[in-house]
């Protein structure tokens, strides 16, 4: 039998009697480097209000997991070896919609930023961010706010008043970002068209609109791409 998930009243901090929740939050680490999971384990049961409810080395484990156990929060890293991070968030958005997910990036996050917020992403930390700066991007999320680490709101901000050029990625819509990235990294289009359920045919249209947003002329230039701007994750 599956768990449901968080109700409202527990985002907001109550239990079912309306009563204020003192217990501790569940944070599910998902990281393929046992050492990186170890390290936030130590970081996050040493608090009074969060403790680490679970660990997860691939997306399909976290996947599992959350299915079938109660966790508060989702810390997800940009990187795993069995699916791309928009694939990840989009599943676990859509198997469990009131599940917190905050994403943990050594790359620049602004390069994913918009296409993971539009999966359904709740935030954004970078693995050179300070540890108390975690902890308390962990507990906005687990309130049930945004959390955006300073450097990604300016880069946003310049975008959105014309300063700085938005990059071509960023026109391409959640699907076509997903498969993008599936590209970039080599994988053939009857591949992709296996892995996300999709006709080979719908596919090679995806391929072709993407190849004309980012003004490329084959597979080659967008592994070209994503590499010069740290998307290969």
């Amino acid at each position: 039998m599956l768990l449901a998930g968080p109700t409202d009243e527990r985002r907001q901090g109550l239990n079912m009697e309306g009563v204020a929740d003192t217990r501790k939050k569940r944070i599910l680490v998902v990281d393929d480097h046992a050492l990186v999971r170890a390290g936030f384990r130590e970081l996050i049961d040493d608090t009074e209000d969060l403790v680490v409810g679970g660990e997860a080395g691939t997306a399909a484990s976290a996947l599992e997991q959350a299915m079938t156990q109660d966790f508060d929060v989702v810390m997800l890293d940009i990187s795993l070896p069995d699916a791309s991070v928009v694939e990840t968030v989009t599943m676990l958005r859509r198997r469990r919609p009131n599940l917190p997910i905050l994403i943990v990036s050594m790359h620049a996050e602004e390069q994913y930023a918009v296409n993971l917020l539009r999966a359904g992403a709740s935030g954004f930390f970078p693995k050179a961010g300070e540890a108390k700066d975690l902890l308390d991007a962990i507990r906005t999320i687990v309130s049930g706010r945004k959390y955006i680490s300073p450097s990604l709101a300016e880069a946003l901000a310049l975008e959105a008043s014309g300063h700085a050029p938005e990059p071509p990625h960023r026109q391409l819509s959640n699907r076509e970002f997903q498969i993008f990235v599936q590209l970039a990294c080599g994988k053939t289009v009857t591949q992709i068209a296996d892995e996300v359920h999709l006709s080979v045919k719908t596919i090679s249209t995806y391929r072709t609109r993407i190849l004309q947003k980012m003004d490329c002329s084959r597979n080659a230039d967008l592994t070209a791409y994503a590499l010069k701007h740290n998307l290969m994750g």
